[in-house]
């Protein structure tokens, strides 16, 4: 099972520093979206700080990191990872999709894994493929399919075990386990000052594939199997 899964994390911003760049149908836009989620009193442009960046209707991806698991000469699962960033989203969109359609080619059985991606990882990367105007691959047409359907590993929907109330965040289910976590440097909430404002795209793929890297760890646990060594985590250009 562990090397038909492909493993991401995407990271995302607003698609413009602040609410007051976007035109008035934008803006009026934004306010009937978060209408019913946001607090009465939350001004405008603290929702769209909040909020802007994990809708995919006013947000943009700026991050997806990968990975696969493959075991080495004496048997240990390695991991080997490829993230691709940048400020232009379709180039990014077009590059995941080489890559996932490379993996469809030698096994249209493999699975995306992450964490909570049923709910915001996969949703929002074909939202935003058909906002930019990218065509659909087969593995993302999924738009119809029901739950059950759904070919994903989701370390989220794992942790439930079919207590569909319960939610937990990736730094909770890593400490819990007892598996180093990445909430170190930066947080998702801090995501966007970083590529706005320090124009830090590093330190934001750095983040990107440590949480990939506690995904991966979190799936050898729940397999009752040794978390990655170090050394056999390979970043690949």
């Amino acid at each position: 099972m562990l090397k038909d899964l492909l493993l991401l994390d995407i990271e995302t911003v607003p698609a413009v520093p602040s609410f007051t760049e976007l035109d008035s149908v934008w803006q009026t836009l934004f306010c009937d979206k978060i209408s019913k989620t946001v607090p009465e009193d939350m001004e405008p442009e603290e929702a769209y700080r909040k909020k802007a960046g994990i809708l995919a209707e006013f947000g943009k991806i700026i991050c997806i990191s990968t990975a696969f698991f493959h075991q080495n000469e004496e048997g240990q699962w390695c991991l080997k990872m490829k993230t691709i960033a940048g400020d232009n989203e379709v180039e990014i969109l077009s590059i995941f999709t080489e890559l996932c359609d490379k993996l469809y080619r030698i096994n249209p059985s493999f699975q995306f894994a992450g964490h909570n991606i049923r709910e915001f990882d996969i949703p929002y990367i074909g939202r935003r493929m058909l906002i930019n105007h990218c065509p659909l691959p087969p593995y993302l047409r999924i738009q119809d399919k029901k739950p059950w359907e759904l070919k994903m590993v989701d370390t989220m929907n794992w942790w439930k075990f079919g207590d569909h109330k319960n939610y937990v965040s990736l730094h909770l289910l890593a400490t819990v386990l007892g598996i180093p976590t990445s909430k170190t440097d930066i947080d998702g909430s801090m995501v966007q000052d970083v590529y706005y404002l320090e124009k830090d795209l590093q330190c934001i793929i750095n983040y990107c594939q440590q949480d990939v890297v506690v995904v991966a760890n979190i799936i050898l646990r729940f397999q009752h199997l040794p978390l990655l060594n170090p050394e056999n985590i390979q970043i690949v250009v």
